[in-house]
């Protein structure tokens, strides 16, 4: 796989992944030696020379160079054309910065833990979060494991959309502890998938809907419908040299993504302590 093939692949998922960028902060995996070589995770231009790339507010990040944004195709690939294969993007939005719009859950599994158990682990946090009344929307990670994503109303500050992921993220560590942790490292979680909630702090980032990759096979983060996940075959079942016919054939699954709005309340986390 070359460059011209994550090019190709931008060019065709335009019209999936650019919604998903867009009025975001957006930081850039890079690969200027190819994945086998050293990765350079950039959230600034710095010295990028990308056509069409936006520089945000410097007040979003106090004290450092601007952030960045990609609003359109020739952002898009231009950045590609510049080895960035992943785009991750940050959970508000520029028009309300201090105010998450979404929840985001990464369920990462352990060495050694069977795939069926991980198809197990996203049933269960869809469940819990179903019961104390929060609809949820599933993706692959493009690499080991899966993404289960919540949107939100932008009403609370980042503290408690934060806080309230690591009770959702205890909760389920406690109840099963045979199968999930809420604790990072390697060793805390052989044989069981660990609920990463991190990913909710201000400033922190998830690779985007659409996006690649940068791990053999170049896999592609790829948003799935509930009643799929089943039949998924693993965190990178989609690659970009296997997931152009999905993006031509299959309807977004995710059509009811903007119109859920719902927000976060103190009746949910009554439900968390029982």
């Amino acid at each position: 796989l070359t460059k011209i093939d994550l090019v190709n692949y931008y060019q065709l998922a335009e019209k999936r992944i650019l919604p998903h960028l867009a009025n975001r902060p957006v930081s850039l995996l890079r690969a200027p030696s190819g994945i086998e070589g050293q990765l350079f995770f950039q959230k600034h231009a710095d010295t990028l020379h990308i056509p069409g790339l936006k520089e945000l507010d410097p007040a979003f990040d106090p004290g450092h160079p601007a952030l960045i944004g990609i609003d359109t195709l020739e952002a898009l690939l231009g950045a590609a054309q510049m080895n960035v294969i992943e785009f991750h993007t940050w959970n508000a939005t520029t028009k309300n910065i201090e105010k998450p719009d979404r929840m985001v859950f990464d369920l990462d599994p352990g060495e050694g833990l069977a795939w069926s158990m991980m198809l197990e682990a996203a049933n269960l946090a869809r469940t819990l979060l179903e019961e104390i009344g929060l609809q949820c929307f599933l993706k692959t990670s493009g690499g080991k494991g899966l993404h289960v994503i919540v949107p939100l109303k932008p009403r609370d500050d980042w503290e408690t959309v934060k806080d309230f992921s690591k009770a959702i993220s205890q909760h389920l560590a406690a109840v099963l502890p045979s199968l999930f942790v809420a604790l990072s490292g390697p060793r805390n979680r052989v044989g069981k998938v660990f609920v990463d909630y991190i990913r909710n702090s201000r400033g922190a980032t998830t690779a985007a809907a659409y996006s690649v990759r940068a791990r053999p096979g170049l896999g592609v983060s790829v948003p799935c419908s509930w009643q799929e996940l089943s039949t998924l075959t693993g965190g990178a079942q989609w690659a970009i040299a296997n997931v152009q016919n999905r993006l031509k054939s299959t309807d977004d699954p995710w059509t009811d993504y903007a119109k859920t709005k719902q927000t976060l309340k103190p009746s949910m986390r009554k439900i968390l302590m029982h």
